[in-house]
């Protein structure tokens, strides 16, 4: 049974197969490592490249043993590439307005002068939807997992799939079906839509209350914001486009550096937004990042971990249950 999940489980939560998404070895001057999740499988897989259906130089190393037999996958996969949610479009087109405000030249601000022509093309109205790398991602990673498992991916054998409500992860789904051909392959209607289990957090009242509606919860990544790592990053970014660094904040800085990761993702292009960071930089908002996911959806809080004891549960009573009945 797989699961395209909303949002990473938690730190403590089971991960038998994981999405990762986007950018380039070569661009953006090595950024490319420190853009988690949008980060694309050839970084992991470099044969990628070369052929989307490789399984690696270690495939063969991999198979079952000849006395083994797969009686289950179950796998937790998070959904394809997506587009930036709308409040990062809105602070991107409030940087560039900014910018575009400026007029300043090429010469005395080559940087600014860069990014002022360059085309706001992302719409509010795209709001975190999958984009078509997603859906080719879904569909080459039910390739590859069908390759693997050739007699758990049988015309005859049972596929079943769930989602969360959202958008991306149910059209997620339906590119993975795609993905396995028509003899499995069906639309998105006979995704069943299960947000108790995919989206176990928005269903469990305490981690609501002391965490994701819980202005306090974030207090250690409010203060690496203001802290002397930040304030040196914001004040490069500010040099380099010849503004106040009172006008930026850590939010405007860090849509910047998720601009590059997303145009690297969804256009395979090495944008504008990518000179204004060294690796220095990358290592520094990599680190608010992941700050920010360990409190939120890591080991920073019990509640985080015990909130996806429902979806673990639902995976071992499956896998306990195909070993019981191949007795």
């Amino acid at each position: 049974r797989l699961l395209p999940a909303a949002a990473p489980a938690s730190a403590m939560a089971l991960r038998c197969f994981a999405l990762i998404l986007l950018p380039l070895a070569a661009a953006g001057a090595g950024l490319s490592g420190y853009f988690g999740t949008k980060s694309r499988y050839e970084e992991v897989n470099p044969h990628l490249e070369l052929d989307p259906l490789s399984l690696g130089p270690a495939a063969a190393a991999s198979e079952l043993p000849a006395a083994c037999a797969a009686l289950q996958l179950r796998a937790v996969l998070r959904h394809g590439t997506r587009y930036p949610t709308a409040g990062q479009i809105r602070r991107l087109a409030q940087l560039h307005a900014r910018l575009r405000r400026s007029e300043v030249s090429a010469d005395a601000c080559p940087a600014a002068a860069a990014l002022a022509a360059w085309p706001m093309w992302y719409e509010e109205s795209l709001d975190g939807r999958l984009a078509p790398q997603g859906q080719r991602d879904m569909e080459l990673l039910a390739r590859r997992l069908a390759a693997r498992f050739p007699a758990l991916f049988a015309a005859r054998r049972r596929l079943a799939l769930a989602s969360s409500s959202k958008h991306r992860c149910r059209q997620s789904g339906a590119a993975f079906r795609r993905g396995l051909g028509p003899s499995l392959g069906s639309d998105e209607e006979d995704i069943e839509v299960n947000d108790s289990l995919m989206r176990f957090f928005d269903h469990c009242e305490k981690f609501v209350a002391l965490v994701e509606e819980n202005n306090a919860a974030m207090g250690q990544v409010d203060a690496f914001k203001e802290g002397p790592e930040m304030k040196k990053v914001l004040e490069k970014v500010a040099s380099a486009l010849c503004l106040p660094v009172e006008e930026l904040n850590a939010d405007l800085v860090q849509v910047a550096f998720l601009t590059c990761s997303y145009e690297l993702a969804i256009k395979n292009v090495t944008s504008p937004w990518c000179s204004l960071f060294s690796e220095e930089d990358a290592k520094v908002l990599e680190y608010l990042n992941d700050l920010k996911q360990y409190w939120k959806r890591g080991y920073g809080y019990e509640i985080n971990s015990r909130s996806s004891c429902i979806l673990f549960q639902d995976i071992f009573q499956h896998l306990d249950k195909a070993v019981e009945e191949s007795k």
